[in-house]
């Protein structure tokens, strides 16, 4: 046991010694380094992933035929003479189920160590291993049947990957899976079979003679090649990378879709498919940090600024239609239709956190703060088997969670996204820690070579009252950066945008003090106040100090700007990071008749959902209705809100997160 402590402790030195040496300009504290408490808001969340969705997604690459692609393929490098029909069965990329799977099963193994699941992994990375060809590549839905592949897949490597092969695709979700489990475990097992499928990849796909010049059709390989070079050192990988986002745009297939209608340096206005575009426009921002490129930067600060300040839903959503799962126009917002897919959620969060990395600024947390908590989570049942595809913000009834999909992307998706959380909370730059997310963990840092181990305990996003510990530091003087979050300082979205505003003219308070002795206190919060959005804590840090902070946490009403045509008249309520929502069973009457006073008042309740307790809003509203003369009527009602990433959890009904307040915006029953 030992000895596998001290292997994870080298393992996650390495893991931080390879970001500090190689760019970033801010260096991530590794998920290995921060412990979830149980129990908790987000120990609640990991417990879920690791009793329930892993295991369901193990089991339904079980069911689903996944392995078996794998296996079908090992017996044909075997013999060659065993084919095995691939048409019609499946998609190209199904490959990616059990590497998604893995990456999630990876993070959780560090926070629970469980000897059964982590043989099961290895043996699941033995079936990936007997599939992969001599040379190195690794795409089952060619190796099954060369002569007759997937119909997506083309006659030869490479030819159909603009299009629909995946093959890089595959290769993205390959190599985030195996550093992954390398950080966890410390073996090279599964990123020993990435690094011979990025060798080919490398060698064969490029800009030289002999080299097929082509692009992923779906985006992820790019941020993952420069993972595995943050992992490896090697450059190739974050050269190869580079090269998929130069050439985009310049290849054969040009389209808004796909986001290649142009080169990525010359793009300002996100586009197309959501979570091809995201996972594009992480890359970027890994590039972008990575080499220092300013064009890149340009590029990808434009890029976010258009998302920001036109194209993001309030739950921090992203991608507007199902017409090709895409971003829609400028301040096309639709709520009833909204397709915010959950893996573009995660892909949002992906941007945010390469951004902060680069730039160092909260906004850029705000942002993935109010994402993850609302249209991240809410693709995901709080029991962890009931899932979404879109989370619309709006619906009479037509949506409910599934308990899996053929192309199960999302529930995949968040098997590996969740787990992966405690790399979000922390990060350390030179002699400054900044604290980036509240929730109760313990963790050891690195901060100017000396070690420092913090820990949190809070009930936040419930309250905002938050402790922060020294439990150990050898570090001497340093900074402690602790971000003001977006909400507390009135900006529902970073500024200057203008896309939210919050409308009730409340200006809300804040304390910190160490170790009793105020240094902040009572001061209404604002943007000024913090150039960079952290207040700054600088002593000669030892074992025993406590840091405690109270953030005050109210009701808010938000209006959308007005170019929002489908908000106009109405708004939506938040306390502190959650969205707020009214749903058919916690309501008598139909939500849809509700309009919500011009001056609301809000008291606070609780209530259990599917197990778990929950803050709730209640408010005086309206309904209102059509006598039998056909007169306008009205009948005050008590309208109860819950917090949006719950809802559908008790039956399919009416819900929105959009209310009346203006009489232009209402709909009598």
């Amino acid at each position: 046991m030992k000895q596998v402590a001290l292997l994870l402790t080298i393992c996650s030195f390495l893991c931080s010694h390879a970001v500090a040496q190689t760019g970033y300009p801010i260096t991530p504290v590794p998920f290995t380094s921060v412990m979830v408490t149980p129990g908790t808001f987000w120990g609640q969340r990991l417990e879920a992933s690791r009793n329930v969705t892993i295991p369901l997604a193990f089991s339904k690459c079980e069911s689903e035929g996944r392995y078996k692609n794998f296996e079908n393929a090992a017996a044909h490098l075997k013999d060659p003479s065993k084919v095995f029909k691939v048409n019609g069965v499946g998609f190209s990329f199904d490959d990616t189920d059990p590497y998604k799977t893995i990456e999630g099963a990876a993070y959780i193994l560090q926070t629970y160590p469980d000897k059964k699941l982590a043989h099961y992994v290895d043996s699941v990375i033995d079936i990936i291993a007997s599939a992969q060809e001599p040379d190195g590549y690794l795409y089952t839905a060619r190796t099954q049947n060369p002569a007759d592949p997937h119909h997506w897949a083309g006659d030869r490597r490479w030819v159909k990957e603009e299009n629909l092969s995946h093959e890089l695709y595959n290769l993205g979700h390959m190599i985030e899976g195996a550093v992954a489990h390398w950080q966890a475990t410390g073996s090279r097992k599964f990123l020993d079979i990435a690094r011979r499928y990025a060798d080919v990849v490398c060698k064969e796909v490029g800009p030289n003679p002999g080299q097929a010049c082509v692009v992923p059709g779906h985006q992820i390989a790019e941020m993952a090649l420069c993972r595995l070079y943050l992992a490896t050192g090697e450059k190739k990988y974050l050269d190869e990378a580079k090269f998929l986002l130069d050439y985009r745009g310049k290849t054969q297939i040009k389209q808004e879709y796909s986001q290649s209608h142009k080169p990525v340096v010359e793009q300002n206005e996100a586009v197309g498919h959501a979570v091809r575009a995201a996972y594009m426009y992480a890359g970027m921002a890994d590039v972008a940090a990575l080499t220092g490129d300013k064009s890149y930067i340009k590029a990808i600060d434009d890029i976010w600024w258009n998302i920001i300040e036109k194209k993001l839903y309030i739950t921090g959503g992203i991608g507007a239609t199902n017409h090709g799962e895409a971003f829609g126009k400028n301040y096309e917002l639709p709520n009833m239709s909204a397709y915010c897919e959950t893996c573009a959620a995660i892909g949002n969060v992906y941007v945010n956190y390469r951004l902060f990395l680069l730039h160092g600024n909260s906004k850029y947390y705000d942002v993935l703060e109010r994402t993850l908590y609302n249209g991240l989570i809410s693709g995901m049942s709080l029991e962890g088997n009931g899932f979404f595809y879109p989370n619309p913000l709006a619906s009479m009834g037509q949506h409910q969670r599934q308990a899996w999909f053929g192309c199960a992307c999302c529930p995949s998706n968040l098997c590996r996204f969740i787990p992966s959380l405690p790399g979000y909370v922390y990060a350390v730059k030179d002699n400054n820690v900044y604290v980036n997310l509240f929730l109760s963990n313990k963790s050891t840092l690195n901060v100017g070579k000396k070690k420092v181990e913090l820990s949190q305990q809070t009930n936040y996003p419930w309250d905002g009252d938050i402790t922060i510990n020294i439990d150990k530091s050898n570090a001497g003087i340093f900074t402690m950066k602790i971000r003001i979050p977006g909400w507390l300082k009135g900006s529902v979205v970073p500024a200057p945008s203008q896309l939210y505003n919050y409308t009730d003219g409340k200006r809300l308070n804040y304390t910190v003090t160490v170790n009793g002795k105020t240094v902040e206190s009572m001061a209404p919060a604002n943007a000024e106040q913090f150039p960079d959005g952290y207040l700054n804590i600088t002593r000669k840090w030892k074992k025993g100090d406590k840091i405690q902070l109270h953030f005050d946490m109210e009701p808010r009403i938000v209006r959308a700007n007005n170019k929002v045509e489908a908000d106009r008249g109405m708004v939506a309520i938040e306390r502190g990071p959650l969205v707020y929502c009214a749903e058919h069973p916690d309501n008598n009457f139909d939500i849809f008749s509700a309009l919500i006073n011009q001056d609301p008042k809000f008291t606070l309740g609780k209530a259990e959902i599917a197990g778990t307790p929950v803050v709730t809003l209640q408010t005086d509203a309206q309904s209102l209705d059509f006598n039998e003369q056909g007169k306008l009527t009205t009948k005050d009602e008590t309208l109860t809100l819950i917090p949006y990433y719950a809802w559908c959890h008790r039956g399919s009904g009416k819900m929105r997160v959009w209310l009346p307040q203006d009489l232009k915006a209402i709909i009598p029953r």
